[in-house]
């Protein structure tokens, strides 16, 4: 797996492609790592939020094909209809980018609420074999807003500041009108029905702290699956993309190698995490990438706000190249240095 993930390293892509696909006066945002291979990866985000929570898996994931992280109508300052979008809707939104794109059999990833769309998307095409949950939404006796905002408050205490400091933006441009009206939608959907017509292999994972999707639940969401296999990740929290990137994408491109026939588990295994260095690194953050990191920030922000998709571009390439040099450099720095 090591060796895997140093090939990954060497291979990382910064360069984001932007591009839009509409379906009449809505569109999508496709946010595109990597040109060529046969097998993409779809990623589709939760509520409020946006591509930016699949910033740091989605070069990891550019092993079998393109990466896909798609911005939705009302999330990411992507434009919203009038009336609140279904998640039926917003699920058929992801099959129009994979038709549109011309994609065949991609590896779709769905999470927090984003689970629910690639469900209720995946439920309903068969030729969809591949399929991955990422703190699956929502448990079916917890349907109350009050017992999810207590739970989401709990798995926030275990999230690092960028992925707080991410949701605070996000929830800027997703705007407290339009999130307040997809919320009852995703409160609502019934994903326990949608499960079990599932005919993807399907990977579901959560973080140890993940309040909003708690190990009890996510078992049943495997006993429902017909193909499942389940992981929980130490440490970590809802947004388990963010902060254990590296660890998803080892699962998620295991996962893209198997297949149904290969056989059903849905006993949640713990990973294990690498062990510790006896002498910490130091991790001290380099200054020059923090600041390009911002800069990446900036441009993409002017350009969501001016609808600049060439802007946004700019901005998530800039920010990319960022992530990648600090990952560099936190990987050559000798130990005690």
């Amino acid at each position: 797996m090591q060796e895997q993930r140093e090939h990954r390293r060497r291979t990382l892509s910064a360069a984001v492609d932007v591009s839009r696909v509409y379906d009449g006066d809505l569109y999508v945002r496709v946010n595109s790592i990597g040109t060529t291979g046969e097998r993409p990866f779809i990623l589709v985000p939760g509520i409020g939020v946006s591509s930016t929570y699949f910033e740091k898996l989605a070069p990891h994931l550019n092993e079998f094909g393109p990466v896909h992280a798609l911005d939705l109508p009302g999330f990411g300052g992507v434009p919203h209809p009038d009336d609140a979008l279904s998640i039926r809707q917003y699920a058929d939104l992801v099959g129009r980018v994979i038709d549109e794109l011309k994609l065949q059999d991609p590896i779709i990833v769905g999470h927090s609420m984003g689970s629910q769309v690639v469900s209720d998307l995946v439920s309903r095409r068969p030729e969809l074999t591949t399929l991955v949950l990422i703190g699956p939404v929502i448990h079916p006796s917890e349907r109350r807003i009050p017992t999810q905002a207590i739970r989401f408050l709990q798995a926030s205490w275990h999230e690092p500041l960028t992925v707080k400091v991410l949701a605070i933006s996000a929830y800027m441009f997703c705007g407290f009108k339009w999130f307040s009206r997809i919320l009852p939608k995703m409160m609502s959907y019934p994903i326990e029905e949608a499960l079990p017509a599932i005919a993807a292999h399907t990977l579901v994972i959560r973080g140890e702290y993940d309040a909003v999707a708690p190990r009890d639940w996510v078992e049943q969401v495997g006993e429902l699956l017909p193909s499942s296999r389940l992981w929980e990740i130490p440490g970590a929290a809802h947004s388990v993309m963010y902060a254990h990137a590296e660890e998803v994408a080892d699962l998620c491109v295991a996962h893209a190698r198997e297949t149904v026939a290969d056989g059903d588990d849905d006993t949640l295994h713990v990973l294990t995490l690498d062990e510790p260095e006896e002498e910490p690194r130091d991790l001290t953050p380099d200054l020059s990438n923090v600041g390009e990191a911002l800069k990446g920030r900036v441009i993409e922000t002017v350009g969501v706000i001016q609808g600049d998709d060439e802007k946004i571009e700019e901005g998530k390439t800039t920010t990319a190249k960022a992530i990648q040099l600090e990952t560099d450099g936190e990987e050559s720095t000798p130990s005690g240095s």
